[in-house]
């Protein structure tokens, strides 16, 4: 809160991400009638790295403004829009473009700026002077819930447990070909009442530095690992999985009897670059033909048509055969996925399944939703940074499209984890 003059301007945040569908509340008064102002948020990541976003709105007859009830006229996003202000941040001007915004730590809140600027103004113009600033505490664990490291045999990551005795529903948590440990997606489920394991596949601690090749026993040490922690209640876990950890949890699924429901993201329905082995049988992975990739003049990378086509008869082998899978799939697709074909590969996985009669699946497709999938209120990025490229690649989808389809599959993926899995 900040006095200018006589004019008053409040701030007022009920936020905790405990819960993400508990939207920030924000209200501004004390402004003139009908007083045009620019709203602004301002985030610095772990690297000191600034992102931003904007957006204009008029206050009404008593001079307040709810952004739960009152439309943006302009900036990063228009129209009613409680949380636009948190999915449209980017990086700032000044920084590198296509960075995505992620938390690395899920001990640490994300501290988000927000201020009321005089006037409208667009982004990357000068705003006008600050009436009143504040501060959003943006939490990724819920108090009480346990970070767990883990290196029990060959198995890396991080177990995130809910508070209380339990037992609860197992969940094993993977992302794409960026490598790494990335647990907010964790954490939040735990906070959900998810036992959840934080999954890395390579490019972690001692696992192997590229996706060269895979062992589907890796990923079963996991599931057992996580079916018999005293906490998990079983008799079976679930699994969701991101780009390249979609197509893999199709893969424990389709092989491991421990897994018993798949939320697959954005995945392909063929193994894809590595191939993956298990026991005496290997699936090939379809390769990428870099001469089918195009480059925008900007130098943005589109990777749409370069996946080597599944449904040719030569690539066959690549096939997961899901249809041998005892439990349950949900498929979520943006249908502006640039980043390959993955309403196609969701299509050629139902059809899979009809055809060996099962009815053991459902889908969210959402039209103008990119490739990343996120929980509810994650910054879009519409291209990003391509961590074994380089190079910046498109995502695809709209921003406000995108943003919609975080919140909605947020809360059926939620559904679909406590139906299958208790």
């Amino acid at each position: 809160q900040k006095r200018k003059g006589k004019t008053e301007v409040a701030w007022r945040c009920r936020w905790s991400h405990l819960d993400p569908h508990l939207r920030v509340d924000t209200r501004v008064a004390g402004l003139a009638a009908g007083q045009a102002v620019t709203l602004r948020a301002v985030v610095a990541d772990e690297r000191g790295c600034l992102f931003q976003s904007c957006a204009h709105y008029r206050a009404d007859g008593r001079g307040q403004l709810h952004l739960g009830t009152d439309a943006s006229h302009g900036g990063d996003y228009t129209g009613v829009e409680p949380m636009g202000l948190f999915w449209s941040l980017a990086p700032a001007g000044m920084e590198r473009p296509y960075q995505r915004l992620v938390p690395r730590s899920t001990g640490t809140p994300m501290r988000v700026e927000v201020l009321v600027h005089q006037g409208h103004s667009g982004p990357g113009a000068i705003h006008g002077p600050v009436m009143a600033k504040a501060e959003v505490q943006r939490w990724f664990t819920a108090p009480g819930v346990r970070r767990i490291r883990l290196k029990e045999g060959s198995v890396r990551g991080s177990l995130f447990l809910p508070p209380g005795d339990g037992p609860f529903p197992g969940v094993i948590d993977m992302y794409g070909d960026e490598g790494g440990l990335i647990e907010f997606r964790s954490s939040l489920l735990a906070t959900r009442g998810f036992a959840a394991l934080s999954l890395p596949y390579f490019d972690f601690e001692d696992l192997p530095k590229v996706m060269k090749e895979f062992n589907l026993e890796y990923f079963e040490e996991a599931a057992r690992f996580l079916q018999r922690h005293p906490k998990v209640k079983g008799p079976g876990v679930g699994v969701i999985g991101t780009g390249k950890g979609a197509e893999l949890a199709l893969s424990m699924i389709t092989f491991l009897p421990e897994v018993v429901a798949a939320v697959c993201i954005s995945g392909c329905s063929s193994n894809t670059v590595a191939d993956l082995h298990y026991g005496e049988m290997t699936l090939p992975g379809l390769r990428f033909d870099m001469n089918k990739v195009s480059v925008s003049d900007t130098g943005v990378f589109d990777t749409f048509e370069a996946l080597d086509d599944p449904t040719n008869p030569a690539n066959s082998p690549c096939t997961i055969p899901i249809e041998k899978a005892e439990g349950h799939f949900l498929l979520v697709v943006g249908e502006d996925d640039r980043m390959w074909k993955s309403s196609l590969y969701a299509q050629l996985a139902i059809g899979r399944l009809r055809q060996h009669g099962k009815e053991n699946f459902a889908l969210l497709s959402y039209p103008g939703a990119g490739h990343r999938i996120d929980p509810p209120s994650t910054p879009f990025c519409q291209v990003a940074v391509d961590r074994v490229l380089g190079v910046p690649v498109l995502g695809g989808g709209e921003s406000k499209a995108h943003a919609h389809a975080q919140e909605h599959s947020w809360g059926k993926i939620q559904e679909f984890l406590h139906l299958h899995l208790g």
